[in-house]
């Protein structure tokens, strides 16, 4: 599944975010913890040039925790600054204010030196549609600062964030790179919400899921839907997970797409158990 899905505001948000690059110091990148290489925009150390990068796992909360600790390490031994972090919960926030301070520290230094002023660092949070920003945002000023929703690119426009008086957040909107070469990158993106509704069938997305939890997590099938998988097909899943549910059509046949949107749901929720998708190398 390759994905190109690169509408008009999509080149508007690259732009504004070249920008945006020229007023701020530092730049956090919001990464969703179930896939933090997926999505994780190649292009963004090119449209923010040298400005230092944190990235924040969000959503760590649906993420395998050991994945995510794996993860926060090996970006660390990359030499990357990277924390996981639950938006809903704030747990995380501190350490990421934390990163930022330690971040600019070198560069209010460097102003003391010039003997300027030193200001609050100015910090741009960017990131793939629905990741959390806004979620993000809302944790870390400690009240409602953003809008919130689960349609990608639902926060628009360029708003800047005081927090406590150190920090000047400026938010952005989601942007997506052109185009999605890795079948499977394009399939996790889909199941993350990532890329929108028209760009991937229900059902091609709910087989890869249940193929991905075949192989990993065959205990979270058994124990939400008492199917024992080994020797099955995806698809025979499918069709196991609709009659447990109980969508059938007229005949007592199985409602595929019924199925496997309400299963992609459920991933998406939380409700089948934390599952990360990518794995380190």
């Amino acid at each position: 599944m390759a994905v190109n899905w690169f509408p008009g505001h999509m080149v508007k948000a690259r732009r504004e975010i070249r920008e945006n690059a020229t007023l701020v110091d530092i730049v956090i990148e919001i990464l969703d913890a179930r896939a933090p290489r997926s999505t994780s925009n190649p292009d963004l150390p090119e449209l923010v040039k040298k400005k230092p990068i944190i990235r924040v796992l969000n959503k760590s909360d649906l993420a395998d925790p050991e994945a995510t600790r794996r993860f926060v390490e090996h970006f660390s031994a990359e030499g990357l600054t990277a924390i996981s972090m639950d938006s809903l919960t704030g747990k995380g926030s501190r350490e990421v204010l934390q990163a930022i301070m330690d971040t600019y520290q070198p560069l209010a230094e460097a102003l003391l030196k010039r003997r300027a002023r030193v200001r609050p660092p100015r910090v741009m949070v960017v990131g793939v549609p629905n990741v959390g920003k806004s979620s993000f945002l809302n944790a870390l000023v400690g009240k409602k600062a953003a809008k919130t929703g689960a349609k990608p690119g639902i926060t628009r426009g360029r708003q800047w964030i005081r927090v406590r008086g150190d920090v000047e957040l400026l938010d952005t909107p989601g942007i997506m790179w052109p185009k999605v070469d890795s079948e499977e990158q394009g399939l996790k993106l889909a199941l993350l919400a990532v890329v929108g509704e028209k760009a991937y069938h229900d059902e091609e997305i709910a087989l890869y899921l249940l193929k991905v939890l075949q192989a990993r997590n065959p205990q979270i099938l058994w124990k939400r839907y008492q199917i024992e998988v080994p020797g099955l097909k995806a698809a025979e899943i499918l069709q196991l997970v609709g009659t447990r549910r109980g969508y059938l059509v007229k005949g007592g046949t199985v409602d595929t797409a019924k199925t496997a949107r309400v299963l992609i749901e459920e991933f998406r929720r939380g409700n089948l158990g934390a599952i990360t998708l990518d794995e380190i190398g």
